[in-house]
């Protein structure tokens, strides 16, 4: 939660969290499916009671609650990814509980995951594209055709191994269809640069405090 504080003390209003669900249920705010990385505690989320999981600690701190963010932050908008199929009920019950259809985008890298989403929230959220819509937009952006897209935007990398991904004209295909794009994950000050002379429609960070600096140095931070 202090690192979502620091953030929205910054001006963000905008935040971004991974969510997994423990085995009774719980929906957390975390990005690895185990503690081991960033805790003091060892394990797999999925398959620890909450009991467990609450007592981890990350740099002292405890993690955080999905509904804990959407609910301490009322007028932020959270972009969450649902890193497993067990997490998806539980994020739409979150959503639905805090009535935060209107500040949500929701998705995954699962195609399957992201339609799951779309179904059980009634195509009253936000979403953006699995992998293969990515793909084939990618594609698309080589001048093959590709289908409509239920999604509002791509959120890619630069590169995925060797292969580009973001580029002049996956950008240019993504705009004539409608569809905004973000980058992830860039702690690199040039490569900000970069990409807002690019044309990207948003960065996801590690690093807000430079990303404020490249945005207000830009006249781009409002």
């Amino acid at each position: 939660m202090a690192a979502f504080a620091a953030a929205v003390q910054l001006g963000y209003r905008y935040l971004e969290t991974d969510v997994h669900v423990t085995s009774d249920g719980v929906l957390l705010a975390f990005h690895d499916h185990t503690l081991d990385r960033v805790t003091d505690r060892r394990g797999c989320i999925g398959q620890l009671p909450y009991a467990y999981v609450r007592q981890a600690r990350v740099q002292g701190e405890p993690i955080p609650l999905l509904e804990d963010i959407l609910g301490s932050w009322p007028d932020a908008r959270v972009n969450i990814d649902a890193k497993h199929d067990a997490a998806v009920p539980a994020l739409v019950t979150a959503v639905e509980r805090t009535r935060a259809h209107d500040r949500v985008n929701l998705g995954s890298f699962s195609n399957r995951r992201v339609h799951r989403i779309r179904r059980l929230t009634g195509d009253r959220v936000c979403t953006w594209m699995g992998s293969t819509a990515v793909a084939l937009l990618r594609l698309h952006s080589w001048g093959l055709p590709a289908p409509s897209f239920p999604a509002a935007c791509a959120q890619v990398p630069i590169c995925r191994g060797k292969v580009p991904v973001l580029d002049r004209r996956f950008l240019d295909a993504a705009h004539r269809r409608g569809l905004v794009v973000h980058v992830w994950t860039v702690n690199d000050r040039a490569e900000m640069e970069r990409l807002v002379d690019l044309g990207v429609d948003g960065i996801f960070s590690d690093r807000p405090t430079v990303l404020k600096q490249v945005l207000t140095r830009r006249g781009l931070w409002a």
